[in-house]
C-alpha cells in the first residue's frame, strides 16, 4: 500500500524510533505515547485489521506475538506486566489501517480499559 503510513515506515521511507525488527515484524515507538512504554507490533505484510486476517495471511499473529514478547523484554516490562491492544475499525479508535498491536507499560495501568 504505496500511502500507507506504517507500510512506509517499515521501508523506512518516514523515520521511527525501531525497538525490534526481524523478517515478518516490526516494533517502533509510538510518537505520541499513552504509558511510559508505548511500542507499536505490525506485521510487514500489509493487512487493514483484525478483520483483514484470512487462511492466507493467519500466521502473521503468531509473529505478532512473537514480536510482542520481544518488545516487553527489551523495553524492560517483561516482568512488571504490560497491556496489550488492538483497535479494529473507526469507532473503536483505529485510525491507521494497517493492522497493529499497542504494548503499553512501564507504569501502573487501571484495570479499567476506558
Amino acid at each position: 500500500m504505496e500511502n500507507c503510513i506504517f507500510c512506509r515506515i517499515i521501508k523506512g521511507e518516514i523515520p521511527s524510533a525501531k525497538v525490534y525488527e526481524d523478517e515478518y515484524v516490526y516494533a517502533f515507538k509510538d510518537i505520541n505515547p499513552a504509558t511510559p512504554v508505548h511500542v507499536l507490533v505490525v506485521p510487514k505484510m500489509h493487512i487493514s485489521s483484525l478483520e483483514g486476517l484470512n487462511d492466507e495471511n493467519i500466521e502473521n499473529v503468531v509473529h505478532i506475538h512473537r514480536g510482542i514478547k520481544k518488545v516487553a523484554d527489551i523495553t524492560g516490562i517483561k516482568n512488571e506486566g504490560y497491556r496489550v491492544i488492538v483497535n479494529c475499525g473507526e469507532s473503536a479508535g483505529q485510525t491507521v489501517f494497517h493492522l497493529h498491536y499497542h504494548v503499553l507499560g512501564g507504569t501502573k495501568l487501571s484495570e479499567k480499559i476506558i
